[in-house]
């Protein structure tokens, strides 16, 4: 009988949102998959938890992958962890949960912490829709492309960002989405915690004279909605004339028509009667 990979959520800086299912569950497993085990034996370390360590990081997937899944298949139970928050996002677990998928391997997740999403709830910017970007290019080309990409989203976006990198990034966003306002999250739930609600162009300056320290999320605004035309009067006529035509009666038509332009039912009604 093949055993199973679990999805292990780790701390994001405050030990104590380690969750004791997370503790329970490496505690139990066979061994841990890590994206670097040195950073993952600290935390082992912190809780006491004896476990035997496997790499698992962008570079030896592919040949690292393969030998966990045949110890999961040999009947070994595996638990996935990346260095801080949620595996498989922005990650490279996110490849061994789909070998494992494909293989049968069932896949359970114990939920833990996120920095995108924290930085999402305590951002101030909308939260009912938003889009996950990970990672810009270190190729200013490839950048630009994939901002350029997202220019017209009205959801809000969240992307994750290196201190080196961050101020030719906000210089990138400036110019590619305009001025938007714009929260950056670094060290959260750690002792220096900050959360810097501004502009592109109020965040561009800031960093430009303050050099940025730790790893930062970016949540950014989205793009503005666009302003669609109503149609005029005539074409609203020849849209109930158009229903009309396709069965319904003229006043249904107009009802119709007159939802979908903002124009009144009487108006349109008594201008398609006269056609």
């Amino acid at each position: 009988m093949s055993g199973k990979l679990y999805v292990v959520g780790t701390p994001i800086g405050n030990l104590g949102d380690f969750s004791p299912r997370a503790l329970e569950t490496l505690q139990n497993c066979s061994f841990i998959a890590a994206e670097d085990t040195r950073v993952t034996l600290k935390l082992l370390n912190r809780f006491e938890i004896k476990k035997p360590l496997v790499s698992y990081y962008e570079h030896n997937i592919r040949e690292r992958g393969q030998e966990i899944l045949a110890r999961i298949l040999a009947g070994e139970d595996c638990a996935v962890v990346t260095d801080a928050g949620m595996p498989c996002i922005s990650d490279p677990g996110e490849d061994l949960v789909r070998l494992c998928a494909e293989n049968g391997v069932e896949t359970v997740v114990v939920p833990g912490p996120s920095a995108a999403v924290s930085a999402l709830a305590v951002s101030g910017l909308p939260t009912a829709r938003f889009s996950f970007e990970g990672f810009l290019s270190v190729k200013r080309t490839s950048r630009m492309e994939h901002l350029e990409a997202v220019r017209e989203d009205p959801r809000t976006l969240i992307f994750y960002e290196a201190p080196h990198k961050l101020v030719s990034t906000l210089a990138d966003m400036l110019e590619a989405f305009g001025d938007r306002r714009i929260a950056l999250a670094r060290e959260l739930t750690k002792v220096h915690e900050e959360v810097r609600r501004t502009t592109l162009a109020g965040a561009a300056a800031h960093y430009a004279e303050n050099p940025p320290r730790g790893e930062f999320v970016l949540i950014v605004e989205g793009a503005p909605p666009k302003k669609t035309e109503p149609p005029d009067f005539r074409e609203a006529v020849e849209l109930t004339l158009e229903l009309a035509a396709q069965g319904a009666s003229l006043s249904e038509a107009a009802k119709d028509a007159a939802r979908r332009t903002g124009y009144k039912k009487g108006e349109l009604y008594k201008a398609a009667l006269k056609e």
